[in-house]
C-alpha cells in the first residue's frame, strides 16, 4: 500500500522497477553547517540515467559535480565533492543528508543547483529534504532502475574501526557507535534498519547530526561548524543534551550515523542490494568502502527487474514506503 498521494503508486505485480525523478523544481535556502554562509538551493528533475548532479551557479560559468564516490575529496565532518575546473578547485560539501533523502525515497535522477560551496544544513537531519522532495512530487521514468548487488563480502578497516558489505537480498544497515557520555545510553549505541521492515522516512530521516561543546572551538579554528547551533544539531556538554526539545528518537545518535551512511553509500551511483555494517565508522570509512567495492569488480554486479515479482520483497517494500514524516 502507498501512503502518500504525491508520490508514485506502488509498482504493479507485473510492472518494471523504474527510475525516479522529481515532478517539478523546488527551492530552499539556509545556512551551510561548516562555512556558515547563506545558500540558495534548487532541486530539479533530470533525465533517465543522469544520476544526482550538483551544479555550482555562483562561479563565472556553471560547474557540475556528479555525486560519485570517486569525486569525494574531503571527509572531515562531512562528505565533500571536489573537482578541478578553469576556476580552480570547486567543492560542494555536506551533501550526505540530501543524498540520504534521495536514496531513502528512491530518487535516481536530479539536478541540485547551489550558489555556495555547501548544501544548506536546515535542521541537521534529512527530514527537510524529504519534505522538499515530497512537495515537488516524484515521477517514474521509462527506464529500468539499476541496482548494485553485492555478491561477495568486502571489508575495510582503520585501526579498530571497520565497515563491510555482505550479500543480502534487500538493503539492510547496522551500525555501532561507542561514546562514553552520560546522555548517550549504552543500550542506544547500536541500531539496525532493514528497508523491508522499517520506513526510512519515519525511522531514520529525522535523526539530526550531533556534536560536543568541547569540540566546537577546535572545529571553528579549522574552518568547520561555523554555521552550527542548537537549531541544526544536537549539542551536548559534558553531562547532557542542551537542546530544549530533547531527542527525536531514543537512539537518535546512532540513527544519524545510519542516515549518513545511506547518503554516503548512494555515491556509488545506484541503490544497493547488500547488508552494510559498521563499527565506529563515519564518512571517511564509508567512502573507503565504496571505493573498495568499485575497485573489486568481482564483488558486485548490476541488477534490474523487468517485473516487480522478480525483485526481492525488501526492495518493493522499501520503494513503496512513502509515508509522510
Amino acid at each position: 500500500m502507498c501512503y502518500n498521494p504525491r508520490l508514485p503508486q506502488c509498482y504493479e505485480s507485473n510492472g518494471m522497477l523504474k527510475q525516479r525523478t522529481l515532478k517539478t523544481s523546488i527551492r530552499a535556502s539556509g545556512v551551510g553547517l561548516h562555512g556558515g554562509v547563506k545558500v540558495n538551493m534548487t532541486l530539479r528533475p533530470a533525465a533517465p540515467d543522469t544520476g544526482i548532479v550538483f551544479r555550482r551557479l555562483d562561479l563565472p560559468e556553471p560547474v557540475d559535480l556528479p555525486a560519485q564516490a570517486l569525486m569525494v575529496g574531503d571527509t572531515r565532518m562531512c562528505s565533500c565533492l571536489e573537482k578541478d575546473s578553469a576556476f580552480g578547485r570547486v567543492k560542494v560539501g555536506t551533501i550526505e543528508h540530501l543524498m540520504s533523502a534521495f536514496a531513502g525515497l528512491g530518487i535516481d535522477n536530479a539536478w541540485v543547483d547551489l550558489d555556495a560551496p555547501e548544501v544548506p544544513i536546515l535542521d541537521g537531519s534529512a527530514a527537510p529534504f524529504v519534505f522538499l522532495i515530497q512537495s515537488a512530487g516524484v515521477e517514474e521514468q521509462n527506464a529500468a532502475k539499476k541496482f548494485i548487488r553485492v555478491t561477495q563480502p568486502i571489508e575495510v578497516r582503520d585501526g579498530d574501526k571497520w565497515a563491510r558489505f555482505e550479500p543480502y537480498d534487500g538493503y539492510r544497515l547496522a551500525f555501532s557507535i561507542v561514546f562514553n557520555h552520560p546522555a548517550i545510553d549504552k543500550s542506544a549505541q547500536k541500531a539496525e534498519i532493514d528497508f523491508a521492515e522499517h520506513s526510512y522516512v519515519r525511522e531514520v530521516s529525522r535523526a539530526r547530526t550531533f556534536g560536543f561543546m568541547q569540540e566546537v572551538e577546535f572545529l571553528r579554528e579549522n574552518g568547520l561548524a561555523l554555521g552550527g547551533g542548537l537549531e541544526n544539531a544536537i549539542v551536548l556538554d559534558e553531562f547532557r543534551v542542551l537542546n530544549q526539545d530533547g531527542l527525536r528518537y531514543g537512539d537518535e545518535f546512532v540513527k544519524h550515523k545510519i542516515l549518513d551512511a545511506v547518503g554516503d553509500l548512494y555515491l556509488l551511483g545506484h541503490p544497493l542490494l547488500a547488508a552494510y555494517s559498521s563499527y565506529k565508522g563515519g564518512h571517511a570509512l564509508n567512502n573507503l568502502l565504496a571505493r573498495a567495492l568499485l575497485e573489486r569488480r568481482e564483488c558486485w554486479e548490476f541488477a534490474s527487474f523487468a517485473e516487480t515479482g522478480s525483485a526481492p520483497v525488501g526492495v518493493t517494500r522499501w520503494l513503496g514506503q512513502t509515508a509522510t514524516i
